[in-house]
């Protein structure tokens, strides 16, 4: 038997569960046998079926179908871009108040770049850090990282497209030691007819560095680089 996960919402046909940190979102993703699938399977004690995937470092909400014709629909639903995902992330570097994102990536490492947008607003700011929130209109892999990386406002604890510098920062001075971002909530059509909407809580590691990097910075003016020219990712 696996650890519990907490879960959000729960019918006949899905249920939303609340991932934690640090926990791959399923063993295909990662060397060790625990995951967030065998996770959910045995605190619903039954076969799931995973609908979308949030990063090994990245925590919040994660729908699965419960029968295989509602994982069907809810794929398709997925697929066409008619999820909706909210997301709550903090950066080095200040986006600008709101902006829409529309930069192509890689659909996958060495593969050509595909279209990808990501909706983008600066909800706060303390020192030289922010706190974003993202809601990405595609479903392209490290999309809200890389799109962050492009604006040059990299995620911290993000050790693929961040900054170590700004990463060891929040580890030693605010005591978080993991990528900053969390999947806050989800809306989607239902296949009962209604919408499904649920919502995470930002965790306590995430609330207690923003509560540390307020107190830290409280009055600090921070000066932006010059804007430099695009470079590929």
């Amino acid at each position: 038997m696996y650890d519990q996960v907490p879960i959000l919402y729960r019918d006949e046909r899905c249920a939303v569960v609340d991932k934690p940190a640090g926990l791959a979102s399923h063993r295909g993703w990662s060397a060790e046998d625990d995951a967030l699938l065998q996770r959910a399977r045995d605190t619903l004690g039954m076969y799931v079926y995973l609908i979308h995937r949030l990063d090994r470092g990245a925590s919040g909400v994660v729908l699965f179908a419960l029968d295989a014709e509602a994982a069907r629909f809810f794929s398709d639903e997925f697929a066409a871009g008619r999820a909706e995902k909210k997301y709550l992330a903090i950066t080095r570097g200040h986006p600008p108040e709101h902006l829409v994102v529309d930069h192509p990536i890689p659909s996958a490492p060495g593969e050509p770049r595909v279209p990808a947008v990501t909706e983008v607003w600066c909800k706060e700011t303390f020192g030289r850090y922010a706190l974003v929130e993202a809601r990405p209109r595609t479903g392209r892999l490290h999309q809200i990282r890389r799109h962050l990386k492009h604006l040059s406002c990299p995620l911290i604890g993000d050790v693929r497209y961040g900054k170590g510098e700004h990463n060891r920062i929040f580890r030693a001075e605010h005591g978080l030691s993991r990528l900053a971002l969390h999947a806050e909530a989800l809306t989607v059509a239902h296949p009962d007819g209604s919408t499904l909407h649920a919502e995470s809580p930002l965790p306590a590691d995430l609330t207690g560095a923003m509560a540390s990097a307020r107190e830290r910075y409280a009055g600090a003016v921070y000066a932006p680089p010059p804007a430099r020219s695009e470079r590929p990712e």
